[in-house]
């Protein structure tokens, strides 16, 4: 039984860094490649910015953040491989002075 279950969850694994890659191509939760770089200073897992810039609070006002919400439990892989820290990350909005939506805490 717990083959069949392993191979489930890396089955699942694989479809969601698929699907995130995908959707990297052309953005993510309508942020650019370039505006979602605009903001890595600032969720940087190393010497991290204290605040973020202008620029990736701009990109961060047109982002779609119940979308960013969604990849908050599965993205922890995606983000290290960007050096950056998930809690910071999901931080970026409130230091910006964007409400995130009530169901993503």
């Amino acid at each position: 039984m717990a083959k069949p279950q392993a191979l489930a969850a890396t089955l699942l694994l694989f479809l969601v860094v698929s699907l995130a890659a995908i959707e990297g191509a052309h953005g993510i939760c309508g942020l650019s490649n370039d505006e979602f770089k605009l903001c890595q200073p600032a969720a940087a897992v190393d010497n991290p910015t204290d605040s973020p810039s202008s620029e990736c609070c701009a990109a961060l006002g047109k982002a779609n953040l119940s979308c960013i919400c969604r990849y908050k439990g599965v993205a922890g892989v995606w983000l290290r491989m960007y050096h950056i820290d998930a809690a910071r990350a999901m931080a970026l909005p409130g230091k910006c002075g964007l409400a995130m939506p009530s169901n993503c805490s």
